[in-house]
């Protein structure tokens, strides 16, 4: 790269999994590049910092969510996010990350300079004073969703409850649900994992979902684990269990995806298996959607099940009517009776933590724009966005995100090129045509789908599929195609 006078060469905002992964493969590839994090908030771990509700935990294996640079050593596979955040942590300090992060440092706009080549971050630290930093590459690693505003859901007459009212993404820590009859309106993962664990205080738990999702129990430790961790050194042990996860979710989720209603009776049946004797399926566990069109929900060791048989969770399928003073009515009839209300009803999205973006003091709207190969956005140089799977660990997209940038930074260097920019030809402008960057019908998915970038149906334009094929487009695809590179 040309020299410039700029504060870094790299600026990678956030210090989630994202983050810290991109700054890793940023030592580990280009370790002649200077680069900072800049994290808004006052803690390394992104979400797993940020929500607090009992029993929070990961909804992938950790196996392939952690990093593959620092094996996840522990025997449950599925983490709480207490576990994670520490994971996280010592994972920066091993490798100094931890000292290259700016904390309580909110990124308010980012502006491209054509003339400088160089991006420029207007920062408030500590909420109040003012910074400008300068730099040549901008990393956006801050995850899709809004840290300060959950999904707006209407539900009628919720403001006539006289009891307590909690979303999870905002759980007050010292709110006392001992004893208590609680509601969780929502059937995604939050409430899958919820349920089961304030059961454990709680007088009564119900879930109540408007329409319900799959959802399949997950043993902590499996067979192949135990098995690997017994007969092999722990290096070779890890790499088993991560070439497992790996191989083994690719197979499930390709088998879901072109033998749909094989994966449902095969879902349907295990599910089956875990309910109490006299439960019925219809309505609360026959989704009207195939597998991985929503995400797909795991407990470990089937505890959301063993509530259910124990008789302190239950559920309820239904549209609420009307929340009263100390009730919720549902269409049907059917009326709860809670002293405190969940609703775990979704995120809001948004994209690159709310940052107006200028190219030449132009707003930049990412929404309009089109992803190149799920990894830069159409017209902006010099900047990534790191986005995951949904039917696979996140960390996975993120790190092959991370390891093509690098890729290109040091063809970068190689070539004397200070500059790229993804651009659409005039026939790809005419012909293509427009696809999801997320393939799910989630509700949350669905609302907030015009905050995201869009994908096309060709090309690098295409969105992402699985992880093998990305991360050997990452190693040896062309980073040329479709690429704008400026000397």
């Amino acid at each position: 790269m040309a020299k410039a006078s700029v504060d870094y060469d790299v600026v990678i905002i956030g210090a989630g999994i994202s983050g810290i992964n991109f700054a890793y493969r940023l030592q580990e590839r280009n370790p002649h590049l200077s680069y900072i994090i800049l994290e808004g908030r006052h803690e390394i771990g992104g979400t797993w910092s940020l929500f607090k509700y009992p029993g929070i935990r990961s909804d992938s294996d950790l196996y392939t969510f952690g990093f593959p640079w620092r094996p996840w050593t522990s025997n449950n596979s599925i983490a709480l996010g207490d576990s994670i955040v520490n994971y996280v942590r010592e994972s920066a300090s091993m490798f100094g990350i931890d000292k290259r992060i700016q904390y309580n440092t909110q990124v308010e706009t980012a502006n491209w300079s054509s003339q400088e080549k160089a991006w420029t971050a207007s920062v408030k630290v500590n909420g109040k004073t003012e910074q400008k930093i300068k730099s040549r590459w901008m990393l956006y690693c801050t995850g899709y969703y809004d840290y300060h505003n959950p999904l707006a859901t209407v539900i009628p007459g919720i403001e006539n409850f006289k009891g307590k009212v909690v979303h999870p993404q905002f759980w007050p820590e010292d709110l006392n649900y001992e004893g208590k009859n609680m509601v969780i309106i929502g059937s995604g993962a939050t409430a899958v994992t919820l349920l089961p664990v304030v059961a454990e205080k709680a007088s009564h738990v119900t879930m109540l979902q408007r329409s319900p999702s799959y959802l399949l129990s997950q043993p902590r430790e499996d067979a192949v684990e135990r098995f690997a961790r017994k007969w092999f050194p722990i290096w070779m042990a890890y790499k088993i269990i991560r070439a497992k996860w790996l191989v083994g979710s690719f197979l499930f989720v390709s088998y879901c995806t072109y033998f749909p209603a094989g994966a449902k009776r095969l879902v349907k049946k295990a599910t089956k298996a875990q309910l109490p004797l006299d439960f019925k399926m219809d309505p609360h566990f026959e989704p009207k959607y195939n597998v991985f069109e929503q995400r797909l929900c795991f407990c470990p060791d089937g505890d959301f099940y063993q509530c259910l048989r124990e008789g302190k969770g239950s559920i309820s399928t239904g549209v609420i009517d009307t929340v009263t003073e100390n009730s919720i009515k549902l269409k049907s009839g059917e009326e709860l009776n809670p002293d405190i209300i969940v609703t775990a009803t979704g995120l809001k999205l948004l994209i690159a933590g709310g940052i107006k973006i200028t190219v030449d003091g132009t707003p930049y709207d990412p929404s309009e724009k089109f992803f190149w190969k799920g990894v830069m956005l159409e017209d902006l140089p010099n900047a990534a966005y790191v986005i995951g799977y949904v039917d696979a660990s996140w960390t996975l997209g993120a790190d092959a995100t991370a390891q093509m940038v690098c890729r290109i930074m040091k063809q970068m260097a190689k070539e004397k090129v200070i500059e790229v920019v993804p651009r659409l030809s005039d026939d790809e402008r005419a012909n293509m045509k427009e696809k999801p960057v997320l393939r799910l019908t989630s509700t949350y998915i669905s609302v907030g789908k015009r905050q995201l970038p869009k994908a096309g149906d060709r090309g690098q334009w295409a969105p992402r599929s699985y992880y093998f094929q990305d991360i050997l487009m990452a190693w040896y695809g062309n980073i040329k195609s479709g690429m704008d590179w400026v000397k």
